[in-house]
């Protein structure tokens, strides 16, 4: 396990020794977010009885910025070593593509709760927050930063320059975390595009998260948990495969 501790101790530092811009710019777009939206909808918007807007906006925005940034310390990380060379030090070692999928998956773990707990903290002194089930919550943002850790991770294999990652994150990664229930209900759509977002394992991540919080939820957290844990296997076998075969890192 020596080369899989190293790797995850050089994942660790590649995005804690950037602080500013890895941690505490995310938490800043965060805060802004809530700023905006819940000072111009507290008043009009209540989704579920007995719970403001802002504390419902709260672990929408706590959850975004986890999946986000899972996202992006896996994928930035590929990129930037196949840009500059530097991948070759990587592959070179003897390490097996399940120490190689484990070390970029955690690293993107720990960075995606911390940027999550970082939000929450700023953020949970606008409203009074409840924590009514808190092992879904646990276990909803460890599992929704490891699927994205592991989307970052595929999408860094598959990209070949950076233009190529960002179409991936502007046009997947993107739409996908706002159209997840963020800042709605999905009951508050019209009949078809809750039907879209049923099809999305974003809002099951965001939704089940929330349950955590208030004990409501537009669906039952079994049936999310069950849905982002199959998704996340799937993800999971395709990308260690990915690793196994070498696609697009060793020519």
């Amino acid at each position: 396990m020596i080369g899989f501790r190293t790797l995850f101790y050089k994942e660790m530092l590649r995005f804690w020794k950037v602080a500013t811009q890895t941690i505490a710019a995310p938490i800043l777009t965060a805060m802004l977010y809530l700023l905006i939206f819940g000072h111009v909808l507290e008043e009009h918007v209540q989704v579920y009885p007995g719970v403001r807007y802002t504390a419902f906006l709260i672990p929408g925005l706590v959850m975004m910025s986890v999946l986000q940034n899972a996202f992006a310390n896996s994928s930035s990380s590929l990129i930037q070593s196949k840009i500059t060379g530097n991948l070759v030090f990587v592959l070179l070692p003897p390490l097996s593509h399940w120490e190689l999928f484990g070390a970029y998956v955690l690293a993107s773990v720990v960075r995606g709760v911390a940027v999550g707990l970082g939000v929450f903290a700023i953020t949970a002194w606008f409203a009074h927050m409840s924590f009514v089930a808190p092992w879904w919550i646990v276990l909803f943002a460890l599992l929704g930063a490891a699927i994205l850790g592991t989307m970052g991770l595929i999408a860094g294999i598959w990209a070949e320059k950076f233009d190529q990652l960002a179409a991936f994150q502007n046009f997947l990664i993107m739409p996908a975390t706002f159209l997840s229930g963020v800042f709605y209900s999905i009951h508050s759509l019209p009949a078809f595009w809750q039907g879209v977002s049923r099809v999305n394992p974003f809002f099951y991540m965001i939704d089940g998260f929330r349950y955590g919080f208030f004990g409501q939820s537009d669906v039952d957290p079994l049936t999310s948990f069950t849905i982002v844990t199959t998704f996340f296997l799937l993800l999971a076998g395709l990308a260690i495969q990915l690793l196994k075969s070498g696609y697009k890192l060793r020519h």
